[in-house]
């Protein structure tokens, strides 16, 4: 099952409904978000039917407690919460003059549900800053969606492309990586709770981003995560 957070075009929303992606439409469930779905038992009572062209997909989660980074099953680095960017949203890093190149590392991102257990996965969009040091290189921004793919569907080794202004820079395929293990080793010692991300290990990275630049992630069966870069002060 294809979930997301939504709303309609002409009624703008930050957060948005949950909905459930059946093929060039878009179902309203009968929950707040994505957490108190899972939290439910991943059931909802239904509601009304949109076009999905005639929607806007925003961040599946958007105010995670917590975000975990795995660059293998066995270590982790936690990343900022409070930095989560959905589809067709603005990365805003800098002015003008003091604007540093970004780079981008595509990811899968878990989304725990009930009882801690792993929901789903997403799609991740870790951007970085290279000249500055860590962790301030990875403070700012964090691509999440479009949608999250339930384990019962969710690709294991999906192919991933990254086009910089429509020109692929990227394009490769995700290796299998132990969930299971991650899962565990971010739950030792404490309690993972519904909208938790546990972001898998990098395809790699696209460097030398510019302000402007439109940045698209694709992983099949997940979707486009598209997001444009802007500087905090726009070009003139």
């Amino acid at each position: 099952m294809k979930l997301c957070m939504f709303h309609p075009l002409e009624h703008p929303m930050e957060r948005g409904w949950v909905g459930r992606i059946d093929g060039d439409r878009v179902v309203q469930l009968a929950a707040q978000t994505l957490q108190s779905f899972f939290t439910g038992g991943g059931s909802a009572r239904e509601h009304a039917v949109f076009p999905l062209d005639a929607v806007r997909l925003v961040a599946p989660v958007l105010h995670p407690p917590s975000v975990r980074v795995f660059e293998d099953a066995t270590t982790f680095a936690f990343a900022n919460p409070a930095a989560i960017h959905g589809p067709e949203s603005e990365v805003r890093h800098r002015s003008v003059d003091d604007w540093l190149p970004l780079e981008v590392r595509p990811r899968l991102a878990a989304v725990v549900g009930v009882g801690g257990s792993i929901a789903g996965l997403t799609l991740f969009a870790d951007w970085r800053a290279p000249d500055l040091s860590p962790p301030k290189d990875r403070d700012f921004a964090i691509g999440l969606g479009p949608v999250v793919v339930t384990l019962d569907e969710a690709p294991r080794t999906p192919e991933a492309g990254v086009r910089v202004g429509g020109e692929e820079s990227l394009r490769a395929r995700f290796d299998a990586f132990d969930w299971a293990a991650a899962h565990d080793l971010a739950a030792d010692g404490t309690t993972l709770v519904p909208g938790d991300l546990l972001a898998g290990p990098a395809l790699g990275a696209v460097g030398g981003i510019e302000p402007e630049a439109l940045v698209e992630l694709e992983v099949e069966e997940i979707g486009t995560l598209a997001q444009s870069v802007r500087p905090e002060v726009e070009l003139r």
